[in-house]
């Protein structure tokens, strides 16, 4: 037996399962029904020689199978494979999912990337069984399924505002992936309601979703994390605990927009989540921004399994099922905080982007609640006076955000934009490694405490972000990151 005959049969007794730890990992498609579905689909297991396995959706699209209308396979989680991978195929997955190719084409995904699309094609088929255009269809699909179950818009507003250029093709499409009519998908949709409506009194309705996770969710340490760190006018943490509610402001390539997202301590395996978007074409990228923020694309399980091998780490594992490594919402703004609160304490670094927000910030065209700005632009940011060594270090990085000296978007090279960072000057390896960890979502950053590095770090690869998440919030815990 070989070792893909192997995987096969794993994957096989995953779905047997019904294994929701691999729903995003992988799909399943049905020979005899035409379907493709995920892991964790409930319905009847077909027989294995019916059965054929898929890297992603698009690829069972391609391959002539619609999705399953029961466990409904485009509204799984991501593969936390896409956000620990390195090369060109992670890479692209990450910015794909961002909106690159709706917005710059697959030419625009190649020039990021540093390949020509030829290259970017070839890889993308060989290890996905997909292309750009195809993943970013079945990107398109979703967004479009997302939009006519839960807005009134009419159907050709649907359709340009998912990134399709024709209405053909969005029917096209549509009939295709979910073998309806966008008319009887509307017809359809779930009856249901988000638990929480709109917190700004006389806000628009918004999107509602549901952004999916798998495994465990430590939701209360997250929405400690983001509450603690909240700037004025940019965010805020308003409810109880238990039944909080997360509202922050987003810069997007149509307009501004305004995300809520609920805490839902034990839910099952989504956190609802309300969008309020200038334009709807925004859509795809405000709920990827918002899923790397929360971090829902990753392995509980598999980081659980590597860290607590670890004597020092595992009671720390424990007390802590699903304790997540927050991402960013906004790249740029993630890295001029790093920096404006570097060696500070918690509130005195709040306090100074509380000043630079007030100072700086671009107001919204109407408050909602507490969010009354979009966080400063760097290009305004590099017109500071440098007062201050911390301002002069903040002044230089804006520059080099704005001239694209430094390179912050989903599919950045990880490697290649650390040492950009630290080239920078008044930038060093603590707030380089910092911005590599969240705004660029790398799972695997170790910051080492006070400057010393621990023996036994090397081994939490490729897992390191978690473990100075599970260290900072042990409670011998000696420092915080800001």
């Amino acid at each position: 037996m070989t070792s893909e005959d192997t995987r096969q049969d794993s994957r096989y007794e995953a779905v047997c399962s019904r294994d929701a730890r691999f729903d995003g990992v992988f799909f399943f498609a049905v020979s005899t029904t035409g379907i493709y579905c995920r892991p964790s689909c409930p319905a009847i297991t077909p027989k294995r020689q019916n059965v054929s396995f898929y890297r992603t959706a698009a690829a069972a699209q391609s391959g002539g199978f619609r999705a399953c209308r029961r466990c409904r396979p485009d509204a799984v989680p991501g593969s936390a494979e896409w956000n620990a991978r390195a090369d060109v195929v992670g890479r692209a997955m990450r910015l794909i999912g961002d909106g690159i190719v709706d917005r710059e084409g697959v030419a625009g995904l190649a020039h990021r990337l540093g390949y020509s699309a030829r290259q970017v094609q070839r890889q993308l088929n060989a290890e996905l069984g997909a292309g750009p255009i195809a993943l970013a269809r079945a990107q398109r699909g979703h967004t479009a399924r997302v939009l006519l179950q839960t807005t009134t818009m009419q159907t050709a507003e649907v359709a340009f505002a998912a990134g399709f250029a024709s209405v053909r093709q969005f029917n096209d499409t549509i009939r295709e992936i979910y073998a309806a009519t966008p008319s009887e998908l509307r017809s359809a949709r779930p009856g249901r309601a988000s638990r929480f409506g709109s917190v700004a009194p006389g806000a628009a309705a918004g999107v509602p979703l549901r952004l999916a996770y798998r495994g465990p969710y430590a939701s209360t340490e997250v929405f400690d994390h983001l509450g603690s760190r909240a700037l004025a006018g940019i965010e805020e943490l308003v409810g109880v605990r238990g039944s909080r509610v997360y509202r922050r402001t987003l810069r997007l390539p149509g307009g501004p927009g305004i995300a809520e997202v609920g805490e839902q301590p034990g839910a099952g395996g989504w956190l609802e989540c309300r969008l309020h978007l200038t334009d709807l074409r925004d859509l795809t990228t405000a709920t990827q921004r918002m899923r790397r923020l929360f971090d829902l694309d990753a392995d509980p399980c598999a980081v659980a399994e590597r860290l607590r091998t670890d004597p020092a780490l595992a009671p720390l594992v424990a007390a802590r099922p699903g304790l997540r490594a927050p991402g960013s919402a906004d790249p740029h703004e993630l890295a001029v905080r790093a920096v404006l609160g570097e060696g500070l304490p918690l509130q005195e670094g709040r306090q100074l982007g509380d000043a630079l927000v007030a100072a700086y910030g671009e107001p919204l065209p109407a408050p909602s609640g507490g969010l009354t700005h979009l966080f400063p632009q760097a290009e305004t940011l590099a017109g500071l006076e440098p007062a201050t060594a911390r301002r002069a270090t903040l002044r230089t990085l804006a520059a080099a955000l704005a001239a694209g000296a430094v390179t912050l978007d989903p599919g950045a090279d990880r490697d290649e934009t650390e040492r950009q960072l630290l080239a920078l000057p008044g930038i060093g390896p603590w707030a380089a490694g910092y911005i590599r960890m969240r705004a660029l979502g790398d799972p695997d950053v170790y910051l080492a405490e006070d400057g010393a590095a621990r023996a036994d770090a090397e081994g939490w690869r490729p897992w390191r972000t978690y473990a100075m998440h599970h260290l900072w919030a042990g409670p011998l815990r000696r420092w915080t990151p800001k």
